[in-house]
């Protein structure tokens, strides 16, 4: 089996994503590759959507997703879009349907070039985000951080997006928290047996919130697409927000659909191709395509 395959680097609102064409393969993207890639600069990224041979009838692939410590994640939206339009132009279909391990994602690109991926149903049950202790009510559960009579952030809506979320919503702003520091502390909280994705969210009005998050086993990005949905349902199961929302992520604004037709959640949002090359899947070992030097636009695997 050759060792290389073709990857591109690309990104979502700035959330950067290798793209892995693992078609044909049986072997998968190396924990030991992933924080290898990771640690060059020029291929640093914040989740690999590794796409596989489908697994089921009826499917177009299966996707790994993978954060940049090497750690498997069960859905990263801004990286569906990518892998649409780099399957889009490689085979010219608008609408594809993605296997992973948190179930089917449909997904579609539209001709003003925006993709929309159908991230399922978010699931409150403290099970199912999973919590390590009951909690009858998710909108809001005891958890804080700072002095117990003033904390800084306290009180948070949580939810699965096939990953867990807890949402912080706070009256400032966003940037004036330092979620660097407080990021990694609750990432890791025993009350999150799978670790979360830890986000603060303000509400502009009912139609628009500023988000930022700290992503489970990555860090500080620019984008999360499940984040903005988890904070979209959570701020319309709360009454802070309407079920139609514009999500302004570090990386751009991002529009979120909880539909009631359906309790599915629509994330629709650009991708961008940088540029491709090859690489060695078990080292991450990689080199740059000469004429992806310079070059810009939608390309193909």
């Amino acid at each position: 089996m050759a060792d290389q395959v073709q990857f591109a680097r690309m990104n979502g609102l700035g959330n950067k994503i290798l793209v892995v064409d693992m078609r044909g393969r049986k072997d998968r993207v190396a924990p030991r590759a992933a924080i290898a890639l990771n640690a060059d600069p020029a291929t640093q990224f914040d989740q690999i959507m590794a796409i596989h041979d489908p697994k089921a009838a009826g499917t177009d692939a299966w996707i790994d997703i993978i954060n940049s410590d090497g750690s498997m994640a069960q859905a990263c939206g801004n990286g569906t879009r990518c892998v649409v339009q780099a399957l889009a132009t490689e085979t010219g279909k608008k609408a594809f349907l993605f296997h992973t391990v948190a179930g089917l994602l449909e997904a579609e690109e539209h001709e003003d070039g925006t993709i929309s991926v159908d991230m399922g149903s978010p699931r409150f049950g403290w099970r199912d985000i999973p919590l390590a202790e009951e909690f009858h009510d998710t909108s809001r559960i005891e958890l804080q951080i700072g002095p117990i009579d003033d904390p800084v952030l306290h009180s948070p809506s949580v939810a699965s997006m096939g990953n867990p979320h807890a949402i912080f919503w706070v009256e400032d702003d966003v940037w004036s928290y330092d979620l660097g520091r407080f990021g990694p502390l609750l990432e890791n909280h025993p009350i999150f047996p799978e670790r979360a994705n830890i986000s603060i969210a303000h509400v502009r009005s009912r139609n628009e919130m500023d988000l930022r998050t700290w992503e489970r086993g990555t860090g500080l990005t620019l984008a999360c697409g499940s984040a903005a949905c988890a904070a979209t349902v959570s701020g319309a199961r709360t009454g802070r927000a309407d079920r139609t929302v514009t999500v302004n992520v570090p990386g751009g604004p991002l529009l979120i659909e909880w539909r009631e037709s359906d309790d599915h959640v629509i994330m629709t949002g650009p991708a961008e191709w940088e540029w491709s090359g090859t690489l060695d899947p078990a080292t991450g070992a990689f080199q740059r395509d000469d004429a992806a030097n310079g070059e810009s636009g939608a390309r193909a695997l």
